[in-house]
């Protein structure tokens, strides 16, 4: 048995005023939108500052929570102004901040503790060892990663208790996991994690297979997942206890987010009344139901009706699909034939003549209508317009016109695929919804009516949990004709216009027939809402647990200040070390007979750990170098049930554990091994690392998002021996749960049926300017694709090393023993002083088919 919670939040994107008016109008319960600066879709319109006071008292007058996206990466010499912003979000009475920079988290905690932050979805929450340690920094909501299955998700219903959980329910798919995804910053030095995301996964790529190129017919978008539409699982994540579903979408239209509001408004609504709505009290509160009858769901309530489908299809949509809420099926979630908007699928061309074509629709069609001819291959030249003429032929078909010289018919062919992409008519429907004045809530009032004759008459009203009452000024008597009956009293006291209540249950516990004026019950109705209305204010920002308030001393200067006196007293690093991660046990043999003392090993499979660590044990220490230690890599992604693959490096008994998630980091938090941070907690600045270090670690891997000036600006803000920098690797650009391997050369759905290609094939996927970047599977099946070219820092080590950072790390990836130590000799000299960084970068391009690059250190 379970109390019923409140029902789900609808959370709706606005990415500019006409987007927020039509979440409101349309049934959203919350509107999330971002400001010009720190938030992760810098290309949509967004809202100024001077916008935000009028913008939170739109919503609040009409009953919506408005919560800001604050969810990129916090550099250095940003934390003055992330501090600025954070006060100024609590004085504009929002609601809440998504965020993804820890040190925000931090920062937010200390300086505005009454105000709400929401973990965003870049933070990579995907276990409830990683929401433990969310609620323990003081997150107030849970925004979880978009790759989490129905199943995994009631995993986390026990471990997450206190902590609401929050999940998006439509929209785009990024490929790789949020927060995750390096791919812009590596091909371009456009961060995603700084809201410049490149969208390189929605380009086509040719797939190279053991050096040959794979023929893929028409599948060349090999990294587009079709778009999110959970709306037919909404019945069972509202029996999850899910508090709120999002909507993706502030690039998207004003008609987008009005669309697929009212889609999820009435799906959440439908849902919530078969599991709680007879169950409900008058006032709204919460009773005892039976969980298992509640999911017995009623029929029809997981069947979208196909009015609903269509309006989705045509808001936006590269195929619509439930994602990942059953698990993968990577024959399923990436169709690979377009990577851009389609809309509604119309059918095949059946014939083509002088001027038209013909086609048996499957949705509907008239003049005006947007469509585009899906020939297969490159989408960016392809043939569409606008349907000048409709003409219907028998057997349902019909034929379509096109203005003179729109389209070339010379590449149209029989058997191509027409799709909808524009209805003029649904659009105009859509703008109704938010034109003009919206109307504002009305706040229900429930009403009990006591007395007998020769007593005044008693009118009790209850609103928002408040209860007033008022007395007629004469007294009640017998009567006559006409006594007060509940259609009398509910008549009168129900005349409550444009007063911002409206009547509710009404209890007539009148004894005998008694009788007053209608004057007086209308006089009576006029005090009793006079009042109620000072209770009706809008309300502005719930209080997050902690109290406190904020102090007027800049509390990024006091921390700072702090971190300095750390950093003065500490001793200097006379000699770094160099630290180097091997991904075969051919380079791990590599290392030890170069010397290096420190190993990192991120193997595919795991489960060879311990063959890794018994190499290390059995070398013994060199006469002239300490003994080699041996860390072991944690997955980039840990889901609920996977804490198996820490107990894996537990029982193999290493040195040190590589922690690369937070799940990871809250799971060995008590463990006595040594436990270095790696690039993927994202440690862009000095309180992220600052909240880190306080969690035991030895140090902290500098997150690649930052350039050279940015390390430096690190360094120079907190003890710098709690720093590791890569100087040498292959970026890791998509880490994503889409398998690559099981779609494209498999029929299997995951990795019980697919034949585990991976592991028979050497696969890389070529962009459009012709590199190769190496596709690699890990031991949760889970795809890295790596950079083709290698990146080096050596040019800017001497930089570096001035701020005497703890130790430099080189990044192995398919080298063989004598490339391994090649690169290595050079990174030896380097530190030794022996070589330079131009003279390494020499060595290295001449060395190297591809040669290297200076990447994102070059900012």
């Amino acid at each position: 048995m379970n109390l019923t919670p409140s029902k789900p939040e609808l959370l709706s994107p606005a990415g500019d005023w006409e987007c927020a008016r039509a979440a409101v109008a349309n049934g959203a319960n919350a509107v999330y939108f971002g400001l010009p600066a720190f938030n992760a879709r810098m290309r949509a319109t967004n809202f100024t500052v001077e916008d935000l006071p009028k913008l939170m008292d739109f919503l609040h007058e009409h009953g919506v929570k408005g919560y800001v996206a604050f969810n990129t990466l916090i550099f250095t010499d940003e934390l003055a102004a992330a501090e600025e912003q954070l006060l100024l979000l609590e004085r504009a009475g929002v609601d809440a901040a998504i965020v993804q920079d820890l040190g925000l988290v931090s920062l937010a905690r200390e300086l505005v503790p009454d105000f709400h932050i929401h973990a965003s979805t870049q933070m990579t929450l995907t276990s409830p060892e990683g929401i433990a340690f969310a609620h323990r920094i003081g997150i107030t909501r849970a925004v979880l990663a978009r790759e989490l299955s129905l199943r995994e998700l009631a995993k986390f219903k026990d471990e997450a208790e206190g902590l609401p959980l929050e999940v998006f329910v439509h929209g785009a798919l990024c490929v790789a996991y949020s927060g995750q995804c390096l791919t812009s910053e590596a091909l371009g030095q456009r961060s995603a994690n700084r809201g410049e995301c490149a969208q390189a996964c929605r380009l086509p790529y040719e797939m190279i297979v053991d050096g040959v190129k794979r023929d893929l017919g028409d599948k060349r978008y090999l990294l587009s997942p079709q778009d999110l539409a959970a709306v037919e699982e909404i019945p069972e994540l509202v029996r999850l206890g899910i508090v709120s579903f999002k909507i993706e979408g502030r690039l998207k239209t004003p008609e987008y987010v009005a669309a697929v509001t009212q889609v999820y408004r009435r799906a959440i609504d439908s849902a919530w009344e078969a599991q709680n709505g007879s169950r409900r009290t008058p006032g709204g509160g919460s009773v005892e139901v039976d969980a298992e009858a509640a999911t017995a769901l009623p029929p029809g309530v997981r069947q979208l009706p196909a009015e609903d489908q269509y309006k989705l299809e045509m808001a936006f949509s590269r195929g619509l699909y439930s994602g990942w809420m059953h698990g993968v099926n990577h024959q399923k979630l990436v169709h690979a034939r377009f990577g851009k908007k389609r809309g509604a699928y119309i059918g095949t061309i059946s014939s083509i003549g002088r001027g038209y074509i013909e086609v048996k629709p499957q949705c509907p069609l008239q003049p005006g209508d947007g469509i585009v001819i899906d020939r297969g291959g490159d989408t960016d030249r392809e043939q569409g317009g606008r349907v000048y003429q409709v003409l219907p032929l028998r057997d349902g078909a019909v034929r379509l016109s096109f203005e003179y010289g729109k389209l070339d018919f010379n590449v149209i062919k029989l058997g191509h695929l027409l799709w909808k992409t524009d209805d003029p008519q649904l659009n105009r429907e859509l703008r109704k919804s938010w034109a003009g004045e919206l109307a504002k809530p009305k706040h229900l009032v429930n009403i009990t009516v006591t007395g007998w004759a020769g007593v005044p008459l008693c009118v009790e009203g209850n609103c928002l949990g408040i209860t007033v009452s008022v007395q007629s000024e004469m007294l009640l008597q017998i009567a006559q004709k006409r006594p007060l009956t509940e259609g009398i009293l509910r008549g009168q006291l129900g005349r409550l216009g444009d007063t911002g209540l409206e009547l509710g249950a009404l209890e007539n516990r009148l004894e005998g027939e008694v009788i007053v004026p209608l004057s007086e019950l209308n006089r009576l109705r006029r005090e009793l809402v006079e009042k109620i209305e000072p209770y009706l204010q809008p309300t502005v920002g719930e209080t997050a647990p902690g109290g406190g308030s904020v102090s007027p001393v800049s509390v990024v200067r006091q921390r700072l200040d702090s971190l300095e006196i750390k950093r003065t007293v500490a001793t200097p690093v006379e000699t770094p070390l160099l630290t180097v991660l091997c991904r075969t046990l051919a380079q791990v043999e590599s290392a030890l007979r170069m010397g290096v003392s420190d190993i990192y090993v991120d193997f595919e499979d795991i489960r060879r750990y311990k063959d890794a660590v018994e190499l290390v044990r059995a070398r013994g220490p060199r006469a002239d170098s300490v003994p080699a230690q041996i860390f072991l890599a944690t997955p980039r992604i840990q889901k609920a049930g996977e804490q198996g693959f820490f107990k894996l490096i537990e029982n193999a008994e290493p040195d040190g554990v590589l922690i690369r998630n937070l799940g990871a980091l809250d799971y060995f938090k008590e463990s006595q091994l040594c436990r270095i941070g790696d690039f993927s907690l994202n440690v862009a600045n000095p309180l992220t690392a600052e909240l880190l270090m306080a969690e035991d670690l030895e140090r902290l891997t500098i997150s690649y998002d930052l350039n050279a000036g940015q390390v430096m600006d690190l360094l120079r803000a907190a003890p710098p021996h709690w720093f590791e920098i890569t100087l040498h690797q292959h970026i890791p650009m998509f880490h994503m749960e889409h398998c690559v391997f099981a779609a494209f050369l498999s029929e299997g759905t995951d990795h019980t049926n697919c034949g585990r290609p991976c592991d028979t094939h050497k696969v890389e996927l070529r962009d459009r300017v012709g590199l190769n970047h190496p596709l690699k599977a890990d031991v949760g099946c889970r795809n890295t694709l790596f950079h083709a070219q290698a990146q080096s820092g050596a040019a800017y080590f001497e930089a570096f090393r001035k701020l005497n950072p703890a130790a430099f790390r080189v990044e192995l990836l398919l080298e063989d023993a004598a490339e391994t130590e090649r690169i290595l000799r050079g990174y030896q000299r380097l530190l030794a002083g022996s070589s330079t960084g131009p003279m390494i970068i020499r060595e290295l391009n001449l060395r190297s088919q591809l040669g290297v690059t200076t990447g994102t250190l070059a900012g």
